[in-house]
């Protein structure tokens, strides 16, 4: 718990990513689609979640290594960065996906 805690009040992309969970939670679990959709569409809520707290953690150490530039340093950085923006991206095509198939059989 501390360290979602930690997350929430250090990170503002994390506060922005569970603004997010927090709305779209509930619009999962209200949807009428399948179980298996309900997984889907929270499953890639939560992993983006993860996937930030990993990126926060790994910036964390990162910049307690030393505040000089390092070009390892900065690609690391990058890389939990992309990380975070793959896992949105699959936020945006599960939910597209269950949306679509959704809609186009009303």
């Amino acid at each position: 718990m501390q360290g979602l805690k930690a997350a929430y009040r250090h990170e503002a992309a994390f506060r922005q990513e569970c603004w997010l969970v927090i709305i779209l939670l509930p619009v999962a679990l209200l949807w009428p689609v399948s179980l298996i959709a309900k997984i889907l569409l929270i499953s890639s809520l939560m992993l983006v979640l993860i996937v930030e707290l990993f990126n926060s953690a790994l910036e964390a150490v990162v910049d307690r290594i030393g505040p000089e530039y390092h070009e390892l340093s900065g690609r690391a950085k990058d890389i939990g960065s992309a990380a975070v923006l793959l896992a949105l991206l699959l936020v945006l095509i599960t939910w597209g996906l269950v949306g679509w198939d959704y809609f186009s059989t009303r």
